[in-house]
């Protein structure tokens, strides 16, 4: 087996690297920020319709119907499926 030696200094960053949780010694670069999804066109259609049938499904004091949230998405995509 090979043996390693370390410089006080070294042993002193390792330590320090593993106690903050850092995967590098140097943050030299930041991680890219990944790009978030484009929303496809019935998706798209589909909040807009969803947002144009929800009062139809809702009380007086703005809480869902029984069944009310299922019975709109299904409303919905029917609309958004119609344009």
């Amino acid at each position: 087996m090979a043996d390693v030696t370390m410089s006080l200094e070294e042993y002193e960053a390792m330590r320090a690297m593993i106690m903050t949780g850092s995967s590098s010694i140097s943050s030299s670069s930041p991680e890219p920020i990944p790009k978030k999804r484009k929303a496809s066109g019935y998706s798209k259609r589909y909040g807009r319709a969803f947002k144009q049938v929800q009062g139809q499904y809702k009380t007086k004091s703005g809480s869902w119907m029984k069944n009310g949230f299922k019975r709109a998405q299904k409303a919905a995509h029917a609309l958004a499926k119609k344009k």
